[in-house]
């Protein structure tokens, strides 16, 4: 399997992993408080990841004292940022809405990349978005025009539509990694600095407002968030980064809604229609066209 194809295959299982962590993100408002579960999720992975990075981060700790600055804000970006975004977005926005703002990601790191990076976009990229957003909308929409008119925004989209922009800039600076620092001792040291930013926003919570109560939901959603949504994902998604570049990276992100379908049929039985059929085939078509010119 050549650089291109592993890096397509490991954007597609972190996009794929974190459809779910979209359906948890709205379906969990009552059961966990938003900063709670942030910071459970990354503690979790922090605990998980460090048999495997721990002793190369302590032997690398002059490399990583080096590039301490970088590493402080691409973790309060991604990490103790955009997902606690999310799950405050969930408290007042619907999934629908949720997957609606998700589709500026793409977007904000093509523009990004464009103006940091001067990378070009073509006019069949474009096309190709283009295509990949018509077929998010008749998803999410069911192909009604009135149901699009009829949307409401709140607070909460505001709110993911922020989390979409600092994700492309955690993207983008993940692009600007430094080439002394292992992958892996990156990641690790981006976790630990994004978990302990988060701690005393934690603390507030809990004394102040919502309590975390360890049941085995809460115990079977954080593991999932924190193991999966979180270690897996971000290490996957940072290496199609480094092998297939960010734009071609960021569209496949689009495959989001087409995964919380197919989730959705198998866990909780929603049926699949004709709508939702043509929708996933003109975004898959748009992820080729895009995706034919970005090789």
């Amino acid at each position: 399997m050549n650089n291109q194809m592993k890096g397509v295959l490991f954007a597609l299982i972190a996009t794929l992993l974190w459809s779910v962590n979209m359906v948890i993100a709205s379906g969990v408002k009552d059961h966990i408080p938003p900063i709670g579960l942030a910071f459970w999720r990354w503690t979790i992975a922090c605990i998980v990841f460090a048999p495997f990075a721990l002793k190369n981060t302590i032997g690398d700790f002059a490399i990583v004292k080096r590039h301490f600055g970088y590493l402080i804000i691409t973790a309060i970006f991604g990490i103790s940022i955009f997902n606690t975004l999310i799950y405050f977005a969930g408290q007042t926005t619907s999934a629908i809405n949720l997957s609606l703002m998700a589709i500026s990601i793409p977007l904000f790191i093509i523009a990004i990349s464009r103006i940091v990076f001067k990378e070009k976009v073509s006019t069949t990229k474009m096309v190709g978005i283009a295509i990949i957003i018509m077929g998010v909308l008749i998803l999410i929409t069911k192909g009604s025009l009135q149901a699009l008119i009829n949307i409401n925004f709140t607070s909460g989209d505001l709110l993911m539509l922020l989390a979409c922009l600092f994700f492309a800039c955690y993207t983008i600076l993940v692009r600007k990694k430094p080439a002394a620092l292992d992958s892996k001792v990156f990641l690790f040291s981006v976790f630990i600095i994004g978990t302990l930013l988060l701690l005393p926003f934690y603390i507030f919570e809990h004394v102040n407002y919502n309590q975390v109560t360890f049941d085995s939901k809460t115990i079977l959603i954080t593991s999932y968030v924190g193991i999966f949504a979180s270690l897996v994902c971000f290490y996957l998604w940072n290496e199609a980064i480094s092998l297939i570049g960010t734009s071609k990276t960021a569209v496949i992100y689009y495959l989001i809604p087409i995964f919380s379908g197919i989730i959705a049929y198998f866990f909780l039985g929603q049926a699949i229609g004709l709508i939702q059929i043509i929708s996933m085939t003109i975004i898959v078509l748009g992820l080729l066209l895009t995706n034919k010119k970005a090789a």
